[in-house]
């Protein structure tokens, strides 16, 4: 039976690419029985009445998946902040990064229009880039006007399934225009090219840019920590974890126990205080969370 990859799905719809063909698909009855729904990414098992037509029998097991927007097996994503207009926020970014690694992606920092900052405001930036490499993240600056970093963000593209996320006006649009200028995506509009036209219905879909696959969606419809634990949060944050196999205390928070190396290495520097107050603001949030029954 031919295999092939979902692109694309729409009402009921699922455009499965295999051998460079897209053939259109409709799910069978077996999925809704056992509550399976196919997403865009994943991996399937079909069969063809014809060259245009089939049906998916079998959706292969998922290394992740993201319920909004809902796609599965994305190897990374990219996560869009701006240097300046609006300001950078390492808040907002330790939030998308602690979902990003929550769900097993792997994370990419791209930091857009550095082209209109000063130098001081150059200096800022590059010294929020350096303690976010220093942490174990791969940093790009990019900048669609001067294509800074298009080249080196086309080569991370490579071959995998991509989500470029972030919030609004940070330069997605220009920056996909950039990587791919036949998509002519309207900057500071909504994207008809990728399923998120103004007066289309909303759907998922995975586009080429170079030899890898992306998705241009906002990656998360809520930035809350509704699914993570606080004894999850050590895991996001790598620079906290490494720090952490030297606490005294096995299950250590880093919060008020003795002997903590993560609260020694924030007084010494060597974690910047702001990602330790971030840790420190998600653990509470987590702890306030409302049960759920």
């Amino acid at each position: 039976m031919p295999e092939g990859k979902i692109i694309k799905a729409i009402s009921g719809f699922y455009y499965v690419l295999s051998d460079d063909k897209t053939i259109q698909c409709r799910g069978r009855g077996v999925f809704r029985k056992n509550k399976i729904t196919p997403l865009v990414g994943d991996e399937v098992v079909f069969e063809a009445e014809n060259d245009t037509d089939g049906y998916i029998l079998e959706v292969k097991e998922r290394k992740n998946e993201l319920v909004r927007p809902p796609i599965a097996n994305v190897d990374q994503a990219f996560l869009v902040f701006s240097a300046v207009e609006p300001d950078f926020s390492p808040a907002l970014l330790d939030r998308f990064l602690v979902l990003v690694e929550f769900n097993h992606i792997k994370p990419i920092i791209l930091i857009s229009k550095v082209d209109l900052t000063g130098n001081k405001q150059r200096d800022s930036i590059e010294q929020y880039a350096n303690e976010y490499q220093k942490a174990g993240y791969r940093v790009i600056l990019t900048s669609s006007e001067t294509d800074d970093g298009v080249e080196e963000v086309l080569s991370c593209i490579e071959g995998n399934i991509s989500v470029f996320a972030g919030q609004s006006g940070v330069g997605k649009s220009s920056l996909l225009n950039a990587l791919k200028p036949e998509l002519e995506l309207k900057t500071n509009d909504i994207s008809s090219h990728l399923g998120r036209g103004k007066h289309t219905t909303r759907h998922v879909e995975l586009i080429h840019i170079g030899n890898g696959l992306v998705a241009d969606t906002p990656g998360f419809s809520s930035l809350e920590f509704n699914e993570v634990e606080m004894e999850d949060l050590n895991y996001c944050f790598p620079e906290i974890l490494e720090k952490s196999k030297d606490c005294k205390f096995r299950g250590c928070l880093h919060v008020a126990e003795p002997k903590c190396m993560v609260k020694t290495s924030v007084e010494n520097g060597e974690i910047p205080k702001y990602r330790y107050d971030h840790y420190i603001e998600f653990l509470q949030e987590i702890k306030d969370r409302k049960p759920r029954y």
